[in-house]
């Protein structure tokens, strides 16, 4: 079920990274990227957004101003909301000796930044360009043609994450290749997976994206990925899957502890996530048409769902709790509709925006705008937008969000319902328009019907309950009766003659009925 719709309020923007986190307060926040403005890009290059449960903007992160946007890959709040780790891409000129070339070419160097949401200043800074020599690149080759900027881009990093011992974790799509970098220097300390891992593992992936760690203690980490296994062009494996990785970086071994394929069979050529959930779920995101799974520790599918339009896909998905307490009121309209004065209906909608534990709808009218508020009906919250359909033409509408509790949560504004500016042409039989109803007369006549019915109800019971009783007494005293003159036919001997009687079609047929009757007792 939607809950919130925000893109009103981030001028239809895309955004990416869409999640919740615990911030410092000890409150969960909602934090995306919203993407550049193209039509304005020199000064809007996006932003990081962080979001409090009204829905207010709590911070914006930008960029570094030697970068182009704010990418739209990560943007991972870390340490309790005090910092966040993103990816940066930069034109930069290189040469190509590593090549064996002597010339240059342009690169977008690929690589990562760590702000302080505070005061939105760089912590750490590192370029891929620095560190990976152009050969590790799996899209560019030696005999490919020197490029103008803002050139190839040729590690393409979509992932970072950091432990508790300062170091970070970034995936490179194009190397496929991750690249553990120290925090306190920036140097790789080793590369798992790609033409130079550091490793002995016993598995290969490619095209990768979000890596994780688990957990990280010492020279032992868990960390997790997104094995896409292919992208636009080709394919490395038939299905790509979720794999959880145990890496020993003393004795440099590096073993698949599990293994997630995607449940359809199917290739997720671009983007996905996988994320672990504090129950030992795993929640993935497979991009293409929305579509997504929760898996229990074992591997089991528990959940799959996707869009119903193909329109659509996600960058990333995750599965938070979250609670929204918007500032806004509930929305509410209410329109008229009838046939004639005695067929009319007022059809209610009701929803709050970014409320997330609605239970149900009061609904409540007024005769007029100073008149008291009477209660007119109640729904449960089934979907997004709630409907409800009310007898008479009710006006002065208001709406009331209930917990699962039964408490009031908030109210609507005051919503004079609509009517059709010509009656008769959408079908009213009658010379004199309607005119709003008084909701208590009408509640009370609702009401007075309803008492007759049970008044109609209990007396048919009760006419019902002598009758039976009745037809009982009744029975009774036939069973006496016919006992005594059984019994008085067996002491007294008959003294009248046989009576003889010469029967009627009619009662030729009836009697043969009786005697079927009789046969079949």
């Amino acid at each position: 079920m939607l809950i919130w719709a925000g893109s009103k309020q981030f001028d239809d923007r895309n955004v990416f990274d869409f999640r919740a986190n615990t911030n410092t307060d000890g409150e969960t926040h909602l934090s995306f990227i919203v993407a550049w403005d193209p039509e304005n890009e020199f000064q809007d290059r996006g932003r990081g957004v962080i979001l409090n449960k009204h829905y207010q903007v709590e911070k914006n992160v930008i960029s570094p101003a030697d970068s182009h946007d704010f990418n739209m890959h990560e943007f991972n709040i870390l340490d309790d909301g005090k910092t966040a780790v993103v990816c940066i891409y930069r034109p930069t000129l290189v040469k190509l000796g590593d090549f064996g070339r002597p010339d240059e070419s342009w690169v977008v160097s690929g690589g990562i930044a760590e702000y302080d949401i505070a005061t939105n200043s760089v912590l750490f800074k590192w370029d891929g360009a620095d560190h990976i020599p152009v050969h590790e690149s799996n899209r560019f080759h030696a005999w490919d043609q020197p490029q103008r900027a803002p050139g190839w881009d040729y590690v393409h990093a979509n992932a970072v994450d950091k432990n508790a011992a300062g170091d970070y974790i970034i995936s490179m799509r194009f190397t496929n290749t991750i690249y553990c970098v120290s925090g306190s220097g920036g140097r790789i300390l080793w590369r798992l997976g790609g033409a130079e891992s550091s490793f002995d593992q016993d598995f290969t992936f490619s095209k990768q994206h979000d890596v994780k760690f688990v957990s990280s203690n010492g020279t032992d980490h868990i960390i997790t990925l997104l094995n896409n296994a292919s992208d636009e062009a080709s394919n490395d494996e038939r299905v790509s899957s979720i794999l959880y990785i145990k890496l020993d970086a003393l004795a440099m071994t590096a073993r698949v502890i599990k293994r997630i394929n995607r449940p359809d069979g199917q290739l997720t050529r671009l983007r996905g996530n996988a994320q672990t959930l504090p129950n030992g779920n795993t929640f993935a995101g497979w991009s293409k048409f929305g579509y997504q799974s929760e898996h229990a520790p074992n591997g089991d599918v528990l959940m799959t769902a996707r869009f119903v339009s193909d329109r659509y896909s996600t960058y990333r998905a995750y599965k938070s709790e979250f609670v929204g307490r918007p500032l806004t009121p509930p929305d509410v309209v209410a329109s008229v509709y009838g046939t004639s004065n005695t067929s009319i209906h007022t059809v209610i909608y009701v929803s709050w925006n970014g409320a997330t534990d609605i239970a149900g709808w009061n609904f409540y009218a007024q005769a007029q705008e100073q008149s008291e508020s009477i209660l007119i009906g109640h729904a449960e919250k089934l979907e997004f937008e709630t409907m409800y359909i009310v007898d008479g033409y009710m006006d002065y509408i208001t709406a009331e969000a209930l917990d699962h509790n039964g408490y009031p949560m908030a109210k609507s504004g005051v919503h004079r319902s609509e009517i059709p500016r010509h009656w008769q042409a959408v079908g009213f039989v009658g010379s004199k328009i309607p005119s709003p109803h008084d909701p208590s007369v009408i509640l009370g006549a609702s009401q007075n019907v309803s008492k007759s019915s049970e008044d109609d109800e209990v007396d048919h019971h009760d006419t019902l309950t002598d009758t039976v009783g009745l037809f009982i007494f009744f029975l009774g005293g036939c069973t006496v009766i016919g006992g005594l003159v059984a019994a008085y036919s067996m002491f007294y001997p008959r003294k009248a003659r046989s009576y003889h009687h010469v029967q009627s079609e009619e009662e030729g047929r009836l009697g043969e009925t009786h005697g079927l009757a009789t046969a079949a007792e």
